[in-house]
């Protein structure tokens, strides 16, 4: 049972760390064409307003990540918890970020 709960804990750890660094990777790359673009100075404002929530996401995706490593029950469903939370948050903020900067039709 122990190896069950220990396995679904890292496998939704590993996907909240994928969706933060994916929210992380995004805002570096619409950041780094804001700088480049000749007024692109809003964007860039709202990605540094953005940063916050892309580091927490991540500190919690990862922390989440080394809670499921300890391996035992009560430990385990703190990090499923902890792991969908900042999962969840990250893919928000990625899915709003996208819509607000989305070209094409």
């Amino acid at each position: 049972m122990g190896t069950v709960v220990n396995l679904i804990a890292v496998i939704v750890a590993i996907g909240s760390v994928l969706a933060a660094l994916g929210n992380a990777a995004y805002l570096g790359l619409l950041s780094s064409a804001a700088t480049k673009r000749a007024g692109g100075a809003p964007i860039a404002a709202y990605v540094r307003s953005r940063w916050p929530m892309a580091a927490g996401t991540t500190t919690g995706a990862l922390l989440a990540l080394l809670l499921a490593a300890a391996g035992n029950v009560p430990v385990d469903i703190l990090a499923v918890l902890v792991a969908a939370g900042s999962g969840a948050a990250a893919t928000r903020a990625l899915r709003s970020t996208q819509q607000r900067y989305r070209s094409g039709s």
